[in-house]
């Protein structure tokens, strides 16, 4: 065989990862239980011992990454009353791609009286990856939901920065079956020239999103009346039934650190790997 023929687009397809994870959960006599669990390729999910009244999944990329090209998909529903929280078990990290971006596709549906926890560990990109993720979540009028997101354009503990690239994160929101949130942001090109402009990062390497379903403004002035200061920069702000917070910080530690002391206050439970 030609050793050019191994280089061919067909071939650096056929290569590339694929992953899936799709279930359900119910209560049952005030129990969260798993219902039927679909997975493929080299996406799964576990479910260590209860944390409180809820069920935990922890996600496992066998891949060890997420390489361009690479595809996965989580589709997720919490059933009437169910109580959910979902984690990963390290940080998930976006390599060089040569070719096609990464796709990440999240599907998200809770129930009336049920609460979903989507608290992954960091994503970090490295320099000249591309990925595209999708957020879609569909909300019962009197469900819960707490998803946060921390992105790192870099190491910066290893000397790492992301300079060129593309992410685009692609969230919509649906409560009662209307749309009450829809945000796209898209970072190319230059990337680590963006991030230092002071109307976009102001030089930081990781950004984050925490969005509380339901939140309200005594929420927010519980968070605010804190006195403790934040490594980085927080903003918080509520409307359409919810509270969202921004954060953006010098690296990834400042940011864990700000983001866990924010969902204090909330009195959100964290799942016991970010504890670790």
């Amino acid at each position: 065989m030609r050793s050019d023929a191994l280089t061919t687009p067909s071939v650096f397809e056929a290569n590339r990862a694929r992953g899936a994870v799709r279930f359900d959960v119910h209560a049952r006599d005030g129990v969260t239980r798993r219902g039927v669990l679909h997975e493929s390729g080299s996406l799964r999910v576990r479910f260590p011992s209860p944390e409180g009244e809820g069920l935990s999944g922890v996600f496992v990329n066998t891949a060890g990454g997420v390489a361009g090209g690479d595809r996965f998909d989580i589709e997720i529903a919490a059933g009437q009353g169910a109580r959910l929280t979902l984690t990963t078990a390290a940080a998930e990290k976006v390599y060089r791609a040569p070719g096609a971006a990464a796709q990440l596709n999240i599907a998200l549906k809770v129930a009336a009286g049920a609460y979903l926890g989507w608290l992954p560990q960091e994503t970090i990109l490295f320099d000249r990856a591309r990925v595209h993720r999708r957020f879609d979540i569909e909300l019962d009028e009197a469900a819960s939901l707490l998803l946060c997101e921390i992105v790192v354009f870099g190491r910066t503990a290893m000397g790492e920065r992301m300079e060129q690239g593309e992410f685009i994160d692609r969230w919509r929101l649906r409560r009662g079956g209307k749309l009450v949130f829809a945000e796209t942001v898209r970072l190319d090109g230059n990337i680590g020239a963006k991030l230092g402009r002071s109307a976009v990062a102001k030089g930081g390497a990781a950004i984050g999103t925490a969005l509380i379903v339901p939140g309200d403004e005594p929420l927010i002035e519980r968070i605010r009346e804190a006195t403790e200061p934040f490594a980085g920069e927080v903003g918080i702000s509520a409307w359409n039934g919810f509270a969202m917070a921004r954060f953006c910080a010098q690296d990834a530690a400042r940011l864990r650190a700000d983001m866990m002391a924010v969902l204090a206050r909330t009195g959100a439970a964290l799942p016991r790997l970010w504890l670790s």
